[in-house]
């Protein structure tokens, strides 16, 4: 590849950082997202698109790493000793912090059905000490970055909306993806203002410090609370979803397991690193014990053994359905971006409360390419139903994103579309048929069906995940 190819091809990588030196015109994040058709429009948003960069910037700094001189290879455990950077130590405690008001607000013990409402007064707590958390926690570059805004916002007002919706709804005593998307968000505009590095990072290892550092211990958090105060799921698919609550785990967690690369090559689409556990050891409580302790994909699955009883197929059937992969890690991880966008990204029940202001700013991409709408993106619901009796002949735009931050394949021939924003043409089936067999001691596929709904029943399934149907690098 010509150098200057591969300069910018690995810079499309990064999620660009603000000049210090420039003035920014800071804005109050607000929602956009009132009904459906507008999550088309946020496909082509720049939002979208440094959602989608910074995502795979992340996804690729927990790959394992070849050593240029040596046959050895670097992985990377959660529980290995790790040099944090001062803003990720100092984001650590801001959670740490976060994590210790749960003692001021013990659940309370009266009757309910849902979830805890003592939720609410920790969330109180934590909103009436965001401001001053972050004054304590954020650098001074980005405490001080040059504010243009007329009407005198300041960075503070748009990064704390961003923090607070990372935690759940109070109003709804519930937490899922949504949240967990609004505080990717809150590290990604640290990020752009300069609050990790102002340079290029070596080898992925700031970004890594920041998965490790900051995304984990924050999911520890969230685990916290949801067990604490008995969180519901938000924008879930109940037992045909992932995971009830989250999905970046899922993604960095595989790719903890993929084949080894160097610096300058592209996520593996295949395979798995040598010694790594099977992708059907999920359903082995024995292995999810010993694993959760060092990788995020077997943490995030410990969890749900914490919370759910019953077959491990049983509760979980498409990430059981995912286990039975053959191609290895690599797939399972080049799936995971495909369902993030199409399960995540492109759902309005999750992205509708997601809100917008200057650094994650709904504003047209540029360079967004038009695509004929998706079975994801097709048939969004309304946000506000019309009165009844009242049609509606408002029919869905034929635009959507080709999303080329998902495009990993550095150096490899452009592909003409992301080819995780196309879906099939036929109503998605109620299990992943890129589940290609798993170990002979799980289930059969009739036993991981039986208690499925027909689906005629479906109003809304989970992604069928078409891009497991074909092997190598040109399947899906």
């Amino acid at each position: 590849m010509d150098s200057q190819v591969e300069k910018g091809a690995l810079a499309s990588r990064t999620l660009p950082v603000l000049r210090p030196n420039e003035p920014h015109a800071f804005v109050k994040p607000a929602k956009r997202i009132h009904e459906g058709q507008d999550v088309h429009h946020f496909l082509t948003s720049q939002a979208y698109r440094d959602i989608g960069i910074f995502v795979m910037q992340l996804n690729i700094s927990m790959c394992p790493r070849k050593s240029g001189h040596s046959d050895q290879v670097e992985t990377w455990r959660l529980d290995s000793p790790l040099i944090l950077s001062g803003p990720v130590q100092k984001l650590q405690e801001l959670l740490g912090k976060i994590d210790s008001m749960i003692e001021e607000a013990p659940p309370s013990t009266g009757p309910r059905r849902f979830g805890n409402v003592s939720f609410r007064t920790w969330y109180e707590i934590l909103e009436s000490r965001a401001q001053g958390l972050l004054k304590d926690s954020l650098p001074k570059g980005v405490l001080e970055f040059r504010a243009a805004s007329a009407d005198g916002v300041s960075v503070l007002d748009e990064l704390t909306p961003y923090l607070l919706g990372g935690f759940g709804s109070p109003q709804r005593l519930d937490y899922g993806t949504g949240h967990e998307l609004s505080f990717l968000a809150f590290v990604a505009c640290i990020w752009k203002l300069g609050g990790f590095t102002s340079e290029s990072s070596v080898d992925g290892a700031l970004e890594r410090s920041i998965v490790i550092g900051v995304i984990e211990p924050y999911l520890r958090v969230v685990r916290r609370l949801i067990l604490t105060y008995t969180l519901e799921p938000a924008g879930s698919h109940g037992v045909w979803g992932l995971d009830d609550h989250s999905f970046l785990p899922y993604i960095f967690g595989s790719s903890q397991y993929c084949p080894a690369i160097t610096a300058n090559d592209a996520m593996p689409i295949e395979g798995s690193l040598a010694g790594s556990p099977n992708p059907g050891d999920i359903a082995k409580k024995a292995v999810v014990d010993r694993e959760r302790k060092h990788n995020m994909y077997f943490s995030a699955v410990g969890f749900i053994n914490d919370v759910k009883t019953g077959p491990f197929w049983e509760h979980s059937p498409i990430l059981f359905d995912i286990s039975g992969v053959r191609s290895g890690w690599g797939k399972i991880n080049k799936g995971m971006i495909k369902m993030y966008n199409a399960e995540v990204l492109s759902k309005f029940p999750v992205v509708q409360h997601f809100p917008f202001g200057s650094l994650f700013c709904w504003e047209q991409d540029p360079n967004a390419t038009p695509a004929s709408a998706s079975i994801h993106t097709a048939s969004q619901p309304l946000g506000r139903p019309a009165p009844s009796g009242i049609g509606t002949t408002r029919q869905p735009p034929q635009t959507s994103t080709m999303a080329p931050w998902a495009n990993s394949n550095v150096g490899a021939a452009p592909a003409t579309a992301a080819p995780w924003t196309q879906a099939p043409t036929v109503q998605p089936s109620t299990r992943a048929p890129w589940a290609d067999g798993g170990s002979k001691a799980l289930p059969t596929a009739a036993a991981r069906t039986s208690a499925m709904p027909p689906p005629s029943q479906m109003q809304d399934g989970p992604t069928r995940a078409p891009w497991a149907n074909k092997e190598g690098p040109g399947g899906g």
